[in-house]
């Protein structure tokens, strides 16, 4: 009778092969020739699930030369149609202007009970090894996982939405259109905030807001590059670039004005408008700045702070394609460009879009 099967899918007759092989099953069930067909029935009727756990079955179980060649082609099958299929749907994604442009796909963190089914449908969905797909997922904090086409990267995390990985995307586009403000000294604080500021022309002016309209604040480290010279395992002298301190930075995001209002230690003017603190001889950088985050602290006491940036630089310092096309607005005395700054700019960006994307 497998030979009628075989004969009705040929001539692709699959309402005689079903009804043969139904009875086939009832009579040897566990022959691999009629798991096989049932295999080629599931995957001739679009359960391709089905047929790929038969045909997977069949090449751990069967040691029949024949059956396991004819395995492998119906996995080459479905594999060569879901990429098919892929290709097609990351083309109609991207068709219009608006999905092409550039954007960044992240993961966010898993716990480490989720993390082995997370990681094979990560490599599923993917199509990575477990073993790379595991090592992607992160633990703690974002991941930049990828960049490229917005509808492209909006087809992938959509996908993932549905096999519980938590990610999002996001234009960059949307990250160039928040405005960033220099904060050099709170003005005033009581009924109304008022800082002295310089806009993205670096003109020096004064915002005025409310506490209120504070949503997020982001803190993070820039490390401080100096050219040193040292001595190599030879004993022989070197020039190489080494960290020697850190600028502290933290941001104020106000989504209502789509604008960020950036202090860092080293730019703050302690000495000018609101006394945060008593300003003594014996004020150094340091605890100016640790007052005027208390000072920070106490004004808004309810808003989330973002303080993973050291995370998720590690993941983002190569992606060159991404940080070329952002402007920092960062301005820092550098004697060579880093991507450190991008990468917290970037960071920030995320954080901010991340409190709008929750409110639609």
């Amino acid at each position: 009778m497998i030979d009628l099967v075989a004969t009705a899918f040929e001539q692709k007759d699959y309402r005689t092969a079903a009804k043969l092989l139904k009875q086939l099953l009832k009579e040897s069930p566990d022959n691999p020739w009629v798991q096989f067909y049932v295999g080629r029935l599931h995957e001739v009727s679009a359960k391709r699930q089905e047929a790929e756990k038969i045909y997977r079955q069949l090449l751990r179980d069967t040691t029949n030369g024949k059956i396991v060649t004819q395995a492998r082609h119906g996995l080459q099958r479905l594999q060569e149609l879901e990429q098919e299929e892929r290709k097609h749907a990351i083309t109609q994604a991207t068709a219009n202007a608006d999905n092409s442009e550039l954007g960044v796909l992240i993961l966010e963190p898993i716990t480490n009970e989720l993390r082995t089914q997370a990681a094979q449908k990560l490599a599923q969905i993917m199509q990575l090894d477990a073993y790379s797909a595991r090592l992607l997922l992160p633990s703690r904090g974002w991941r930049l996982y990828r960049s490229g086409a917005i509808g492209e990267l909006k087809f992938y995390g959509k996908q993932l939405k549905k096999a519980g990985i938590s990610c999002f995307w996001v234009k960059l586009a949307d990250i160039k259109r928040i405005q960033v403000f220099q904060v050099n000294y709170f003005e005033e604080y009581t009924s109304k905030v008022t800082v002295v500021c310089r806009n993205q022309d670096n003109q020096l002016g004064t915002l005025c807001f409310d506490w209120l309209e504070v949503k997020g604040r982001v803190q993070g480290l820039l490390p401080i590059f100096e050219e040193v010279v040292d001595r190599d395992v030879r004993g022989k002298l070197e020039r190489k670039t080494q960290t020697q301190d850190y600028f502290q930075f933290c941001d104020l995001h106000i989504p209502g004005r789509n604008c960020i209002l950036r202090l860092y230690d080293k730019g703050y003017k302690f000495q000018q408008g609101v006394e945060i603190a008593p300003q003594t001889s014996e004020n150094t950088i340091r605890m100016n700045w640790n007052n005027l985050l208390a000072f920070i602290d106490k004004q808004l006491p309810q808003v989330k702070i973002w303080s993973d940036f050291p995370t998720f630089v590690e993941t983002a310092l190569d992606q060159t394609e991404v940080l070329d096309n952002i402007e920092p607005h960062i301005h820092l005395f550098r004697r060579e460009k880093t991507n450190w700054d991008t990468a917290f700019h970037l960071y920030s960006g995320l954080a901010f879009l991340t409190f709008l994307k929750a409110k639609v």
